[in-house]
């Protein structure tokens, strides 16, 4: 499976209990991840690590040189393991996840981390228009509740509206255990 990729999205210390801005299910979507990783690092699916630093002023969470913008233990990338750093939602602005993904003959990415609706989307949506078959993780994805004209959409709702909106033309969306199982035939459909 050398044309696959895991890109394992900020999987960071800040999203989960405790850190500056803990999302809904961190840890279940954080143990799910840990169970992809350990999967791809034994059937040759290339692991990338996306870490987020804030550089935007005022931001209250990823800032530079804290223990909550460190990648999740439970994800900890390997000695050979690439790590991006962005600074940006899309995994692929102003760094080098396409010169990596090109080089190594990426042409399907298994995708999962935080926050559904930021990071997620936006990567999903630009690697879906580079051209990438896209197998989004669902399970192993986490967000917040959100406000819209003061009035609160709880986690699991926005979870599900932004995964609705990605299956199908963006991505195949599957959970951990089907992704596991059914590597093969999601990657040959």
């Amino acid at each position: 499976m050398t044309d696959t990729a895991l890109l394992l999205i900020d999987i960071q210390n800040d999203y989960f209990p405790g850190g500056a801005m803990e999302c809904r299910d961190s840890l279940s979507a954080g143990k799910n991840a840990e169970n992809i990783l350990a999967f791809a690092r034994k059937n040759e699916i290339l692991p990338i690590h996306i870490r987020h630093i804030s550089t935007r002023p005022g931001a209250s969470f990823f800032l530079p040189g804290t223990l909550g913008s460190e990648i999740s233990p439970l994800v900890s990338p390997g000695e050979q393991e690439e790590v991006i750093v962005k600074h940006f939602p899309n995994s692929f602005r102003n760094t080098d996840l396409s010169a990596i993904l090109q080089e190594s003959g990426i042409t399907t990415l298994v995708i999962a981390g935080m926050m559904t609706h930021m990071c997620i989307d936006a990567t999903t949506r630009a690697a879906a228009d580079l051209g990438y078959r896209c197998i989004l993780v669902h399970d192993a994805c986490a967000t917040r509740d959100q406000v819209f004209l003061e009035e609160t959409i709880p986690a699991r709702m926005v979870h599900a509206s932004f995964i609705a909106a990605l299956s199908g033309m963006y991505a195949k969306i599957v959970p951990t255990e089907e992704m596991i199982t059914g590597i093969d035939g999601l990657i040959h459909k």
